[in-house]
C-alpha cells in the first residue's frame, strides 16, 4: 500500500528541514562550479525564516513534502542578488592592520573579516592594492550568479 504524499509533512515558514543540497553556479565565470554539496557527507538542517538561506531560496522549499527530490534554477535576483558596485570599496592600510593584524599579507581572493562600528562582523574579498588602500569586494561571493539548487528533503519538523 503506497502512502499519499499529502500525508507527509510539508515545509512551512517555521519548519526545521533536514536535507541534502547542492548549490551549483548556473551562470558567469564559474558556471558549473559546485559551491556547496552535502550529498557527499552529512545532511544539513535548515531552520526556515532565520536567514540561513536567502528568503527567495527558502521560498522554493515552502510546500515541498518530506521525501521530495527536486532541482530549481534561480536567477541572481532570487539567489544572492545582483552584484552591487558600491560594495567594492577602498580600505586604508591602517584599518586593515586593525582588523587583520599589522603583519598580515594578502593575496587576491583572500577573505578578510572586519568589525563594523556597531560590533557586527562582515567579510570582504581582497582584490588588489591601490596606493595606500586595499580594494575589497563586500558583495556575497555568489552575488550576480544564477544558481541551480538540487535538494533531497529528508525530514520536516
Amino acid at each position: 500500500m503506497s502512502e499519499s504524499t499529502h500525508s507527509l509533512p510539508l515545509v512551512t515558514e517555521g519548519s526545521y528541514v533536514t536535507l541534502h543540497y547542492r548549490i551549483t553556479l548556473a551562470s558567469g565565470a564559474g558556471e558549473g562550479q559546485v559551491f556547496a554539496d552535502t550529498f557527499t557527507g552529512r545532511p544539513a538542517t535548515l531552520q526556515m525564516g532565520v536567514g540561513q538561506w536567502s528568503p527567495d531560496m527558502e521560498a522554493v522549499l515552502i510546500g515541498q513534502a518530506e521525501g521530495t527530490k527536486a532541482s530549481f534554477e534561480l536567477p541572481p535576483s532570487q539567489a544572492y542578488g545582483e552584484r552591487n558596485p558600491e560594495l567594492v570599496q577602498k580600505v586604508s592600510r591602517k584599518m586593515l592592520a586593525e582588523n587583520a593584524g599589522p603583519d598580515a599579507t594578502f593575496d587576491a581572493g583572500d577573505m578578510v573579516e572586519f568589525t563594523a562600528p556597531n560590533g557586527g562582523r562582515y567579510a570582504g574579498v581582497f582584490k588588489s592594492w591601490q596606493g595606500d588602500h586595499a580594494i575589497f569586494d563586500f558583495n556575497h561571493p555568489l552575488a550576480g550568479a544564477a544558481l541551480r539548487l538540487d535538494v533531497a528533503i529528508l525530514g520536516v519538523l
